[in-house]
């Protein structure tokens, strides 16, 4: 058989053979790879979120207000999001 694809359409139409190499994906590597960045970036932010409670329900625990659960854990999630946003968005290199 040859080693060219050909791609089929309605009507039993044939269309030009698409070679192997034609074929790409819809992201290029520096795309995944911002992908990755990003969602290490929202699993550190709701890491940050985690614990503050206490074992005793009759014993209040002031940790759970602290800076990093109420203003740096939602903020690393945001900026995770853009980054994914930025990261989809972005035209791959030839």
């Amino acid at each position: 058989m040859d080693s060219k694809k050909t791609v089929k359409v309605a009507a039993d139409k044939k269309v030009a053979p698409v070679s192997d190499k034609e074929q790409q994906f819809a992201f290029g590597k520096e795309n995944y790879r911002l992908m990755l960045i990003g969602l290490g970036v929202i699993a550190l932010g709701f890491i940050l979120m985690v614990g503050g409670g206490s074992k005793d329900p009759n014993v209040f625990n002031e940790s759970i207000f602290n800076f990093q659960r109420l203003t740096l854990a939602p903020l690393l999630i945001l900026a995770g999001y853009v980054i994914e946003i930025f990261a989809i968005m972005k035209k791959p290199r030839d």
